[in-house]
């Protein structure tokens, strides 16, 4: 080991013990108390905007000075509105019931022990991350509510912002006695630092990338601590041959172009070979607000001006203004297609036949199922789970949007007056 990756080592050592240290001040603390700090959070980052923003137009610069794609460029700008997106958020949280302490099951064995199942925080939640400013308030936000002390990496292309917003968030914490170390930055220790988070044993109790599939796989195959997996959004959209031809046009558009640079935008249409028409409809709308269309043989009959689809556009998650189109013969194409190239985050399917809708969300396999809506309505905000850790695509304790409870764990309590086994 060298001696830079010791010291690294030994500083996420002590981040993670101040984190669990801290993380001890919310194990008592009332709703009203964690909705106090919620309320000084956001009322911190509504009145220190200015700041934030400068910040953020530090990193921006640096973004376009070294030709950073515009997709990441988006993700990475903060504006007003974003802002008070961000602002709305912390106190849809507060407005949230307190998950922990809640009693998933329990009852009263015949010995007369009573047994209960009951909500509590992970404890230490790491997340690390890529140019989402965003993410830094709403995983501090989630973290309060649930109960957890948070430590983020948000990766040097937000350093500046996020340097400044956990500054914020922190000083508003100790404003309402909290201990600031509730929340933590580790942006200034570089990759070292993301590498020894992922590797300390005794750090954090789970670790939450988001980002693109590289982030991802990083994460994924090099931590050596719980990791709860979110994933790249290569998601369908797959118009059936009943579909309502304005309803497909308005879906479609909307799951591609409403905000392309992020995971639950659409990357791939189907449509039904029967629905030629309404495809036309669908593919004229794209093409009209500047998509570029990577296109199968018989989607080429369809439409002019496109770019012949190639098989790495299957499993592309374009993240811009570009979507591949595919005709397919029937609902069974389509499933197939969607089984072999989705990513599992958000699959649709617009369709008037509700067997054909039963049929899709039974053997689709994925996160979220829709049927004739947006692929944009995957969020937490959307969900009414406030704001969002992530999007899990993985199968175990947490699937989908990730609020409040998926960022806790369950403890057992077992009251009993003397009884032994016999």
């Amino acid at each position: 080991m060298t001696a830079t990756h010791q010291s690294v080592t030994q500083q996420i050592a002590a981040i993670t013990k101040a984190a669990r240290q801290a993380q001890k001040s919310l194990a008592g603390a009332s709703r009203a108390d964690k909705d106090a700090a919620l309320a000084a959070m956001a009322n911190a980052i509504d009145t220190n905007r200015a700041k934030i923003l400068e910040a953020n137009a530090t990193d921006l610069d640096r973004g376009k000075e070294n030709n950073t794609p515009a997709a990441l460029l988006d993700r990475l700008q903060l504006t007003d509105d974003r802002i008070d997106g961000l602002v709305s958020a912390l106190g849809d949280l507060a407005s949230l019931p307190d998950p922990i302490g809640n009693v998933v099951r329990g009852n009263n064995l015949p010995n007369g022990i009573r047994l209960q199942q009951v909500r509590v925080p992970l404890g230490v939640v790491g997340a690390i991350y890529e140019a989402r400013p965003n993410v830094t308030v709403d995983i501090a936000g989630i973290g309060i509510k649930s109960g957890n002390a948070v430590i983020l990496r948000g990766g040097s292309a937000a350093e500046t912002t996020n340097g400044v917003t956990i500054g914020v968030l922190r000083d508003a914490l100790e404003s309402q006695g909290l201990p600031a170390d509730l929340v933590q930055g580790i942006d200034e220790l570089g990759r070292e630092g993301a590498n020894a988070l992922m590797t300390y044993r005794r750090g954090v109790d789970v670790l939450i990338p988001r980002g693109g599939p590289g982030l991802i796989r990083a994460v994924v195959e090099n931590a050596a601590v719980p990791v709860i997996e979110t994933g790249a959004g290569v998601g369908h959209v797959y118009v059936d041959a009943s579909a309502d031809p304005q309803k497909a046009v308005d879906i479609v558009f909307n799951s591609k172009t409403h905000r392309p640079s992020v995971c639950n935008a659409a990357e791939t249409v189907l449509i039904h070979r029967d629905a030629k028409d309404t495809g036309i409809k669908v593919l004229t709308a794209l093409q009209d607000a500047g998509v570029v269309l990577h296109v199968d043989p018989t989607a080429a009959t369809w439409v002019s001006d496109a770019v012949a689809a190639t098989e790495d556009d299957w499993s592309t998650e374009y993240l811009d203004m570009e979507m591949s189109v595919k005709i397919v013969g029937d609902i069974d194409e389509a499933i197939e297609h969607v089984e072999t190239y989705s990513t599992r985050h958000t699959e649709v399917i617009v369709t008037e036949n509700l067997s054909n809708a039963d049929r899709y969300i039974a053997e689709v396999d994925a996160a979220v199922v829709m049927v004739n809506a947006s692929s944009r309505f995957t969020d937490g905000g959307q969900f009414g789970l406030g704001a969002e850790i992530g999007i899990s695509t993985q199968k175990l304790h947490a699937r989908g949007p990730m609020g409040l409870e998926e960022l806790t764990s369950t403890k057992w309590i077992l009251r009993g007056d003397g009884q032994i086994r016999h």
